[in-house]
């Protein structure tokens, strides 16, 4: 097996073919999503967890691995209540083994939704979203995680739950009248709810809900409008506003309207769901640019393992430049991540690393196009190279090719990007040429 060494810490390997596969930890968030309304909205848990052990000094080693591995157990079969002591336990003796803290967060999630009293239940809320941050800052990327934090108000109130009593009131009531499809009485009661509570996202969805069930599109289509400006970073309103939209023959309309929901919510399950019927409605295809870096790389402590592909490696179609790609991202675990990111004390794979590693393989094939060097660029690299001169490469990065550190930057880009996310979805998942 031939070895280069070509800098300190990165070795590269000639092993074609060769694929090395990782056991990840992760959490299956279930979500029981519909379209009618539901008074109280439930959020239901299913950790798997596989974990290797650890040894720690505040105990006996072989014990805290047998609690850690029991506690894991319990969390697998739904025990949340006999979880919830054990992983209490093990964060008391280590308050560093970041999914130790994981389970016991969505542990003290669940179990506060049997609590009664309200102010407890808030409380054991504000407890649970403060140890799932301590989580993600400890290096748990998952975007289940992600979900479960933000399912939690930061006062520990629960979403879809006004602090007025009254409004609650009407919210239970008329979700009944909904149910039984008394959908007059329904818009009703949901309209006095938002009108106590302007606030309550839920009350002038359900609202604009309740009009859509009556056919009432114009009219659902303003309270949907009002749930957006209350919260423009929830999908459910774009989507239930493109669905009445795409009723009323608006199709271009409903198409916008469900990009929204994309950019609103791209890790979710329903938020596509809308633009995946568009777009069967409408016989178009939806499709990412297909890019797929050759080379395959690996880190272990201090060192950075590239498997190279012998036919990229020697290509005259651009494909040569991928070695750069790896190249960047190795720089980028070794130092420069803390450098771009220096309030983040764990390595992630962020947004920046990979739109860098691709950016300048795109730049160094359209140079050596310009300059006469390569005739006809590789398909892939040549799709590269068009992302990056319409300043749709992030976009791209975020919506096709996300993993849980990359997700953890989504929010920061939206908030300044909403145009180029929606140009990316328009002009090429949408657009039949991939």
């Amino acid at each position: 097996m031939a070895m280069i060494n070509i800098k300190p810490h990165v070795t590269f390997r000639l092993m074609p073919g060769s694929l090395l596969k990782g056991s990840l930890e992760m959490i299956n968030h279930v979500v029981c999503s519909r379209r009618f309304p539901a008074a109280v909205s439930l959020t239901f848990f299913a950790l798997l967890i596989c974990l290797p052990p650890i040894s720690h000094a505040q105990v006996a080693a072989s014990n805290y691995d047998t609690e850690r591995q029991r506690a894991i157990t319990f969390i697998n079969e739904g025990k949340f209540d006999e979880a919830l002591p054990l992983f209490e336990k093990l964060a008391a003796a280590n308050p560093s083994d970041a999914q130790v803290l994981y389970g016991l967060g969505a542990a003290t999630l669940v179990a506060s939704q049997k609590i009664k009293d309200e102010e407890a239940r808030r409380q054991a809320r504000r407890r649970a979203r403060a140890t799932l941050l301590r989580a993600r800052d400890l290096g748990v990327f998952d975007q289940n995680l992600e979900t479960a934090i933000n399912s939690i108000l930061p006062d520990g109130g629960e979403r879809g739950v006004s602090k007025n009593k009254e409004a609650n009131r009407f919210m239970t009531e008329a979700a009944v009248a909904f149910q039984k499809q008394n959908y007059d009485e329904a818009a009703k009661l949901y309209e006095r709810a938002a009108r106590l509570d302007p606030a309550l996202y839920e009350a002038a969805l359900y609202t604009g809900n309740s009009f859509y069930a009556k056919k009432e599109f114009v009219k659902a289509g303003e309270w949907f409008a009002r749930a957006i400006a209350i919260d423009p970073d929830r999908e459910t309103a774009y989507r239930y506003w493109g669905d009445a939209l795409m009723l009323q023959d608006k199709q271009t309309e409903a198409r916008d309207k469900f990009f929204d929901a994309v950019i609103a919510e791209p890790y979710t399950r329903l938020s596509g769901r809308g633009l995946e019927q568009w777009a069967q409605r409408n016989g178009v295809r939806l499709s990412h640019p297909r890019i797929q870096p050759p080379n395959k790389m690996t880190t272990e402590g201090n060192t950075t393992t590239l498997t190279l592909d012998p036919n990229a490696l020697n290509s005259v179609d651009g494909s040569n430049h991928w070695l750069m790609y790896n190249l960047t991202r190795a720089a980028w675990a070794r130092g420069e991540f803390q450098r771009q990111y220096r309030d983040e004390r764990v390595y992630r794979h962020s947004l920046r690393e990979e739109a860098s590693a691709l950016r300048i393989v795109a730049e160094m094939a359209a140079k050596d196009v310009k300059s006469g060097k390569i005739r006809a660029l590789n398909p892939m690299i040549a799709d590269l190279v068009r992302l990056n001169d319409a300043g749709l490469l992030e976009a791209y990065v975020l919506l096709a090719r996300p993993d849980a550190g990359i997700m953890r930057d989504y929010a920061d880009y939206r908030a300044a990007n909403r145009d180029k996310l929606k140009r990316y979805l328009a002009e090429y998942v949408v657009s039949g040429k991939n």
